[in-house]
């Protein structure tokens, strides 16, 4: 069975793989599930319908699973669903997802979530994500893979941000943040290409020169937002592995509804 400290309280009808560690004077909820391998340290309280993939690791005094900061919430079965190998420091709150969106806040796999992060109501969190101490994602917002949140950054409701795109410290985000992109400053700005990031997942140079062209398009041309997607494009079969970048970029822009950061 799993291993529970004698202070905890652990719902009976919670399931937790035998294989979960429970730390001191923890509260564990009547819904929740965790998979295996999972620690949930000292003074966390779990609750809610909350699913909780495997090899998952939760410091002490954060909040995971309570009713979302809505006051349109009327207490409707919404949950939260977590995938495996994330790290969760201390003091973080992760909230349920509401019925004006699709009832689920999701977080990704093998995300590194920092200490005070919130992730409000209906967020989907990538995968391989990094948030950095005090990033706070309010609800709606979605986040895509291997993208980065420095501190202290505030994301604005229902803003996206791509993947690979990185935060500097103490963004303020109320506009989309198109893939591969740096944002810093205030207000907040474009800056270049996340080239750092990029090398670090392998990107070949061919693929980071067309992310480049893509940059350049969207910020350094003059054009319009219209015309940079016209023109982003026609670089699909210049280098033939970067068409998928050029279609990741082109769906994102045809879905930013906020503007994106200019």
């Amino acid at each position: 069975m799993a291993s529970i400290h004698s202070t905890a309280l652990v719902d009976p009808a919670a399931e937790l793989d035998s294989s979960v560690s429970v730390g001191p004077y923890a509260v564990i909820g009547p819904q929740v599930r965790i998979g295996a391998g999972s620690t949930v340290g000292a003074h966390c309280v779990i609750e809610g319908r909350t699913t909780i993939g495997r090899d998952n690791r939760f410091f002490q005094f954060s909040s995971i699973g309570a009713v979302p900061q809505d006051m349109k919430y009327a207490g409707e079965d919404t949950e939260l669903v977590i995938g495996d190998r994330n790290t969760v420091r201390e003091f973080c709150t992760f909230n349920a997802g509401t019925v004006q969106d699709g009832g689920v806040t999701r977080v990704g796999s093998d995300n590194w979530i920092m200490a005070y992060v919130h992730v409000a109501h209906d967020v989907q969190l990538g995968s391989h994500c990094v948030l950095a101490n005090n990033a706070t994602l309010a609800g709606h917002v979605h986040v895509g893979d291997w993208a980065t949140i420095g501190g202290l950054s505030g994301v604005h409701q229902f803003v996206k941000i791509g993947a690979h795109a990185m935060i500097g410290f103490q963004g303020h985000v109320a506009q989309d943040v198109p893939p591969f992109m740096t944002v810093d400053g205030n207000p907040l700005t474009a800056r270049a290409v996340n080239l750092t990031g990029l090398r670090r997942r392998g990107f070949s140079t061919e693929r980071q020169g067309v992310i480049k062209q893509m940059h350049k398009l969207l910020y350094r041309s003059g054009l319009t937002l219209a015309q940079a997607q016209e023109a982003i494009a026609g670089l699909r079969g210049q280098v033939p592995e970067a068409d998928g970048d050029v279609d990741a970029m082109l769906s994102f822009l045809a879905a930013a509804e906020r503007g994106i950061v200019r």
